[in-house]
């Protein structure tokens, strides 16, 4: 049985964010002030959720490690709550991501071992071919600084658009050269844009958001990001200065361990990669 508390979107807009931590009954001296006490880590439910849960309930134990897990469905209030000691640790993004986040939030997380990869993925319910789009179709995109960027890249990446010389982790639709189907883009949050497929003619979905909603990114994607040199490796991380507690290390070691590599594998089938 999971373990975990959800905290949902709408309940952090309210700002309800420290009532729904109290209510889960975690503190800071809990999550990350001592190495005594168990080690909370935040993370999106599917696939890192998923993962950390495998590891709470078959390894754990064995290794010493009290383990609790914490599910939330945006991407902003893991790092914050991360950030202000409220979780000891974090389980849902990528480097180009923190690096923006930390700039722009004035945050200081940083890394401590990379897990696995979700390929971005194009997605539709009205082609089967990337080629089938037709001239002025809407193609729904992250409306996050770096995902929106990787979604451009993608659709670069496949010949469906070109980007302008030197487009890189903040590329926007005004940066883009050429665009031969004269596409549309709809800026959509990262976790909306599964549900945009009735709406729009196809949508680039993050690789968790995809498999949340039963979309088999191996499969279904109409192009998919290779996996060959991506920098969009999804790792463990903490607030700088806690890369030491042991109780971050035994997870760090046990997130990269033979048992989860399989479990990896086994679980999405293409769908999730693991890094290590």
């Amino acid at each position: 049985m999971r373990n975990t508390a959800k905290i949902t979107t709408a309940v952090l807009a309210a700002g309800s964010l420290t009532l729904g931590l109290s209510a889960c009954g975690s503190d800071k001296d809990s999550s990350s002030a001592g190495s005594d006490g168990p080690l909370v880590v935040a993370a999106s439910p599917v696939p890192h959720a998923e993962i950390l849960d495998y590891v709470k309930d078959h390894l754990a134990k064995k290794a010493g490690l009290d383990l609790q897990v914490r599910e939330f469905t945006d991407y902003v209030t893991p790092n914050t709550a991360t950030e202000d000691g409220s979780v000891g640790a974090n389980y849902f993004q990528n480097q180009p991501y923190l690096d923006d986040f930390n700039q722009k939030k004035g945050t200081h997380i940083v890394p401590v071992v990379t897990v696995h990869l979700e390929p971005l993925g194009l997605y539709s319910h009205k082609v089967k071919k990337a080629d089938d789009l037709k001239s002025g179709a809407t193609v729904a995109v992250p409306n996050d600084t770096v995902n929106e960027a990787r979604a451009l890249k993608l659709l670069a990446a496949n010949g469906i658009i070109t980007l302008k010389d030197g487009a890189g982790n903040d590329a926007t639709p005004k940066d883009i050269a050429k665009n031969p189907k004269n596409l549309k883009f709809k800026e959509l949050e990262a976790a909306q844009t599964p549900r945009s497929l009735d709406d729009v003619d196809a949508a680039v979905i993050n690789g968790n958001y995809a498999i949340e909603s039963d979309l088999k990114p191996s499969k279904d994607a109409l192009v998919l990001e290779s996996a060959k040199n991506n920098p969009y490796g999804n790792f463990l991380a903490v607030k700088k200065g806690n890369e030491d507690d042991p109780r971050v290390k035994k997870l760090a070691k046990l997130l990269t361990s033979p048992e989860v590599k399989k479990f990896i594998e086994d679980k999405y089938d293409g769908s999730v990669i693991p890094s290590f």
